[in-house]
């Protein structure tokens, strides 16, 4: 079947499933909502997203849920608020997850961005790369030991 359409066919079509991922990703969505988007058979489009993306449709879509998660802790969102929003079904399996790609709980993520907004409310300059500082002359005779 794939030789019988031109690539860029094939492209368009995979890449039509994966915008349906991009905006549906907090919908409760599975590979055969996202494999109907692209008119494949489930197994023939799990081969031809990862070839194109590096990573198969539910490695994405759970990239894609953790991404917007990381913003929604960020602002201050309760954590059973933010998995639900994101498109996750129990807090357990969203806290897994939460760690398994970024390393940290979402409470020990939330608190770590808590803390990092009030370390650049307290001493923004910290924050500025010394390359930078040093381009704008802001190193010599300055405030800038601040960070230090």
């Amino acid at each position: 079947m794939e030789n019988s359409y031109p690539k860029m066919y094939l492209y368009k079509r995979i890449v039509q499933a994966k915008l349906f991922i991009d905006n549906n990703f907090c919908d409760k969505i599975d590979l055969d909502n996202i494999s109907d988007e692209s008119h494949f058979s489930k197994f023939h489009f799990i081969r031809l997203f990862k070839d194109i993306y590096g990573k198969t449709p539910h490695k994405y879509l759970t990239s894609i849920r953790i991404e917007e998660a990381k913003r929604h802790l960020k602002k201050g969102i309760s954590i059973m608020e933010c998995c639900f929003a994101v498109g996750f079904d129990s807090p357990s399996s969203f806290t897994g997850l939460f760690k398994k790609e970024v390393g940290f709980t979402p409470k020990e993520y939330q608190s770590r961005q808590l803390q990092r907004k009030v370390e650049i409310t307290d001493k923004p300059l910290k924050f500025i790369p010394n390359c930078f500082a040093e381009t704008k002359g802001w190193t010599k005779n300055s405030n800038f030991q601040e960070v230090v």
